[in-house]
C-alpha cells in the first residue's frame, strides 16, 4: 500500500489489517509512517503490518520494493498506489511559464510516476487472480481549482488502468480507479481548507456530508477481493453525489 501513513491510505492498510491480511505500509516520510503503524497495531492486535520508507517517484525505489517483497517469500495478492499530493498553485501571472510547468511536473511526479513505478516493479510478482487500485479524484473530472496539473495527473491514471487491466487479463488480474470526492481527515489540502471551501465542497454533495477515508477503504480492500474480481478497467467515483457517474 502506497500513500499509507495518513488518510485514506492508512484507512485502508487497516481494513486489511483487520482481515488478517499482511500489509506492506510504503510512504515517504518515515516518522510519519511509524505514527500509522503504531496506531493501527493499537487498533488491530495482532496486525501484520510492516513499513518501508521509500519516494515511489524516484525509480531506484523499484528494486528496494521488490526485494522487500520476494524476501517476504509471499505472493502480492493486491496493490494499491495511494501516494499523491496536490502541488502548489503556480499563480495567475501571464506569461510566467516556468512556475507552470513545475506544477505540473510535480503533480505528474506525485501522482503518476508513483504508481507507475510501484506497479511495474511488482506486476511479476503478483499472484494471478490479484488485484490493482489506482487512486485518481473527482479533480480529473472537474479540474482542481488552481491548480490544471492535479486533475490530469490523476486522468492519466484512468488511461494506465485500462491499459494495464487489458494487459494483465489474461492473469485474471482486476485493475480498477477508486476516484473519490472531498474526504476529510486527510493531509491532501497540507494544513487543511478554507472553512469557506469545505463548506462548499460539502452543499455540493448529494449526502450534504464530506467523504470519511473509511468510506474510499471499503471500496479498496472489496476490489482486491474474491467477489470485487470481476469488476476490472473501471473508474469508481466515491463523491456523496458531488459529481454524477459516467
Amino acid at each position: 500500500m502506497t500513500g499509507a501513513s495518513a488518510g485514506i491510505g492508512k484507512a485502508t492498510t487497516k481494513r486489511f489489517a483487520e482481515n488478517d491480511d499482511k500489509v506492506l505500509l510504503i510512504a515517504r516520510q518515515e516518522k510519519r509512517l511509524t505514527r500509522a503503524l503504531e496506531e493501527i497495531e493499537a487498533s488491530v492486535p495482532g496486525a501484520d503490518v510492516e513499513p518501508l520508507a521509500l519516494d515511489m517517484a524516484d525509480p531506484g525505489s523499484a528494486d528496494v520494493l521488490r526485494d522487500r517483497v520476494t524476501s517476504t517469500g509471499l505472493p502480492v495478492s493486491g496493490l494499491l498506489c495511494c501516494a499523491g499530493a496536490v502541488p502548489q498553485s503556480p499563480g495567475t501571472d501571464a506569461g510566467d511559464v516556468e512556475p507552470v510547468l513545475t506544477e505540473w511536473r510535480d503533480a505528474y511526479r506525485s501522482n503518476v510516476l508513483t504508481a507507475v513505478v510501484a506497479v511495474e516493479s511488482l506486476v511479476p510478482l503478483m499472484a494471478d487472480g490479484g488485484g490493482i487500485v489506482l487512486y485518481s479524484s473527482i479533480a480529473a473530472y472537474r479540474g482542481s481549482g488552481g491548480t490544471g496539473g492535479y486533475g490530469a495527473a490523476k486522468a492519466a491514471l484512468h488511461s494506465y488502468v485500462h491499459l494495464l487491466a487489458t494487459r494483465l487479463g489474461p492473469r485474471d488480474i482486476n485493475v480498477n480507479a477508486v476516484a473519490p470526492g472531498y474526504v476529510a481527515g486527510t493531509d491532501l489540502f497540507g494544513d487543511g481548507l478554507p472553512e469557506a471551501r469545505e463548506a462548499m465542497l460539502v452543499r455540493q454533495t448529494a449526502l450534504g456530508r464530506a467523504g470519511d477515508p473509511v468510506d474510499i477503504a471499503e471500496l479498496g480492500f472489496y476490489l482486491c477481493t474474491r467477489p470485487g474480481g470481476y469488476i476490472t478497467s473501471q473508474i469508481l467515483q466515491v463523491n456523496g453525489g458531488a459529481h454524477p457517474g459516467a
